[in-house]
């Protein structure tokens, strides 16, 4: 199924669950589930927080499907709702960080060139597509996005993982459309330096094992 024909699907059942069709929000429940579960999850940072935050959410969409005019909205208007929930159980959890970084301790290091800020990227063109796709590495980077301050991690998510367009991310954030952009840009520059210094290391341990 292609990313259109899925939204499609979505829209087709929003208006079912407008119009009260019967078993509509049990399809929906079963579309959506797994969706609000990993942007929770990502989001919240801990497994039962997520389970938590997830069925709150779908419970809210189910009280409040009568204020849901547009069904061709259906996705930004649902992330709007898993993302008030983590917000809510954020600020009562027992797993919520005593503290969370800045995005100025995120972010790449950056030098002065005539005004310019020049990036210190490591070059990733020799690394092997499946090392790419290692478990490691998969951890690296759900640990990268989990460590974002959440105005960023939020975009990040709805925009790369869940696939929301700019304008639904916008909508379903409640901001500009050039605030949008301007915190994926931000928070995908913070996610690649956690990459890089990950490579980096690894480079740097895999030179000295040869060494020796």
């Amino acid at each position: 199924m292609t990313i259109g024909e899925a939204q499609q699907q979505e829209i087709e059942l929003a208006r079912r669950l407008v119009a009260g069709e019967p078993g509509a929000f049990e399809r929906f429940v079963e579309l959506f589930r797994n969706k609000v579960f990993q942007y929770s999850l990502l989001m919240c940072g801990h497994h039962e927080d997520a389970e938590e935050v997830a069925q709150d959410a779908l419970f809210k969409v189910f009280e409040k499907l009568d204020q849901l005019r547009e069904p061709e909205r259906i996705r930004p208007w649902v992330f709007r709702i898993a993302r008030n929930a983590c917000l809510m159980k954020r600020r009562k959890s027992v797993f919520a960080p005593a503290q969370e970084l800045s995005l100025d301790e995120l972010m790449p290091q950056a030098g002065e060139d005539g005004g310019q800020r020049k990036l210190d990227i490591a070059d990733w063109s020799n690394l092997p597509e499946e090392q790419a796709l290692r478990a490691e590495l998969q951890r690296v980077v759900r640990q990268a996005i989990e460590e974002l301050p959440e105005n960023y991690k939020t975009v990040l998510i709805l925009r790369d993982i869940e696939g929301l367009s700019t304008a639904e991310t916008a909508e379903a954030l409640e901001v500009s459309e050039e605030v949008v952009k301007t915190r994926l840009h931000r928070a995908r520059l913070a996610v690649r330096q956690k990459l890089d210094w990950y490579l980096r290391s690894r480079r740097g341990r895999q030179t000295a094992e040869r060494a020796n």
